[in-house]
């Protein structure tokens, strides 16, 4: 094993998106990656100190590369890149939580956002003791073996309690919303309930022709006086007036 120095730069010399970037730039300034990489790395910490917008330059730092290579994982038919930046998500995850309740009073510490840079360049690293590796086997693996049964548990009652409150609350909202749709138009659901009456009415009741027409006494397959004065309320006044 190498000095630090040493493992550095072979680090800079792998192929892969950051070896072959810097390759171009070295090609195109003449300067060796070596001081490229280690000017960048002085840059980015000086502006992490003193720079405006130290919070987001962090946020993407521990978040841009990560996605991109876990997309690429995701890609890849090795399993060995996965359970890595899963890894490095579930650490991820857990710093991000603690931060929130932790950021009002840390935000106030000199260099906070330098030393959170640098402790997410640990925990993506691609070594085998980078941060997210040495911190979910030493504390959050060890931690879950121990208590995973007792959160499934918790877990699965919540979600029962969530799917009986949701389909109460479905069934109070469909109440709620027919008596406010009665309230608004009152007259609307009367004029519906009465135009169904009268067609209901129209179907029970039978027509004049039907009830009133008598079969033609003689067959000469006319109807009779009765049925064509019922075919017309206003046939009835040409009758004759029997006396």
């Amino acid at each position: 094993m190498g000095s630090l120095p040493q493992r550095f730069e072979e680090f800079l010399n792998r192929p892969g998106l950051l070896g072959d970037f810097l390759s171009n730039l070295e090609a195109k300034s003449g300067v060796k990656r070596y001081y490229l990489a280690t000017g960048s790395i002085a840059f980015l910490g000086l502006y992490l100190m003193f720079g405006y917008g130290a919070s987001l330059l962090c946020n993407l730092i521990g978040f841009v590369y990560p996605a991109y290579v876990s997309i690429k994982a995701i890609e890849s038919s090795s399993k060995e890149d996965d359970t890595m930046w899963l890894t490095y998500w579930v650490v991820y995850g857990l710093f991000s939580v603690a931060e929130f309740f932790s950021d009002t009073f840390l935000y106030w510490f000199p260099f906070y956002y330098a030393g959170k840079c640098v402790f997410l360049l640990w925990c993506m690293a691609p070594v085998s003791w980078n941060g997210s590796q040495v911190l979910y086997y030493s504390f959050i693996r060890p931690w879950f073996l121990k208590h995973h049964q007792t959160v499934d548990s918790v877990l699965s009652d919540l979600s029962g309690r969530a799917l009986n409150v949701a389909s109460a609350a479905s069934r109070e909202g469909l109440g709620a919303a027919d008596q406010l749709w009665k309230w608004l138009f009152p007259r609307e659901l009367s004029r519906q309930a009465s135009s169904f009456g009268a067609s209901c009415t129209r179907a029970s009741v039978p027509s004049a022709d039907e009830s009133t027409a008598l079969p033609d006494p003689v067959g000469r397959g006319r109807s009779s006086p009765i049925s064509a004065a019922a075919a017309s309320p206003f046939s009835l006044k040409r009758l004759p007036r029997r006396e």
